[in-house]
């Protein structure tokens, strides 16, 4: 049996090699999973500090085109999945017919949803204040990442999670899925009413504050039209960091679980001679 392939795709702030126990996992769950990095992010977490407007000016379908560009490389549509802006990517490639199945894990706001709150504005607003940084490469400071990612682990696992993870990050994507309902031929669009589209699950965590989870059940009633499978879960206790901190391992079991449920099984360990 062929192996699935699964392609993962990072968010803002973190790096792909933030996926790697998610990809051991997989990998040893008989999927075959790759990390593509999105465009001008240099292979390590240190180079991406080092030049951190690499990737200045990106958007949203600079990102979506470049992931893309790895998919139609592969043999078999790949499942999918993706956190914060990858979330975003992988319901649009999904949407495009260019993935078997995705997971949006706190996923991007796609366009036509419309709820907001404090906590959200409070950890977006010191970068969408000034519009300059739309062509820049923008970073989290401790205190920011701890506030938007890390608030549901201790300060010590927040400052290691920060140590380890962070880079600077395109502040474009941000303006673009912020005014996505107010922009003509938005970015931010995604193909919710396609009904042949493969199966997607949504998870959010409930004390997130980038992406609360009142913004994932948006995105879920934004799929009402489509026949095609929409599932959510949320995690009561969870917060942004939930792919990275040291809960992943439940979330990455919610995944594989609902990918074998969803008609993608992994491939069977093979048998020895």
């Amino acid at each position: 049996m062929k192996r699935t392939p699964v392609v993962f795709i990072h968010g803002l702030w973190l790096h792909s090699t933030s996926w790697r126990n998610w990809i051991e996992r997989f990998r040893a769950a008989g999927y075959e999973p790759l990390a593509p990095e999105w465009p001008g992010v240099p292979d390590t977490v240190l180079a991406a500090r080092r030049d951190p407007q690499s990737q200045a000016g990106v958007g949203l379908a600079e990102i979506a085109a470049a992931h893309a560009d790895v998919i139609r490389g592969l043999d078999t549509p790949p499942v999918l999945v993706g956190h914060s802006v990858g979330g975003f990517i992988a319901q649009q490639l999904l949407g495009e017919g260019l993935a078997a199945a995705a997971v949006a894990i706190c996923p991007g706001q796609i366009k036509g949803v419309k709820a907001i709150g404090p906590a959200q504005a409070k950890s977006t607003f010191a970068f969408l204040r000034n519009p300059a940084n739309a062509k820049r490469a923008v970073s989290l400071n401790q205190a920011q990442f701890r506030y938007g990612f890390a608030n549901t682990v201790s300060r010590k696992e927040s400052e290691d999670l920060f140590a380890a993870w962070t880079i600077p990050s395109p502040a474009r994507p941000l303006f673009q899925l912020a005014l996505g309902n107010l922009t003509p031929n938005s970015a931010a669009e995604v193909a919710t009413r396609n009904q042949s589209r493969g199966p997607l699950l949504l998870l959010s965590g409930k004390q997130d504050h980038t992406v609360p989870d009142v913004l994932t059940r948006g995105t879920l009633k934004r799929y009402r039209n489509s026949r095609a499978t929409t599932d959510y879960r949320c995690f009561e206790d969870r917060g942004h960091s939930l792919i990275v901190d040291r809960g992943w391992p439940e979330i990455a079991e919610n995944a594989l679980t609902w990918l074998a449920d969803v008609g993608f099984p992994a491939a069977p360990a093979p048998t020895s001679a």
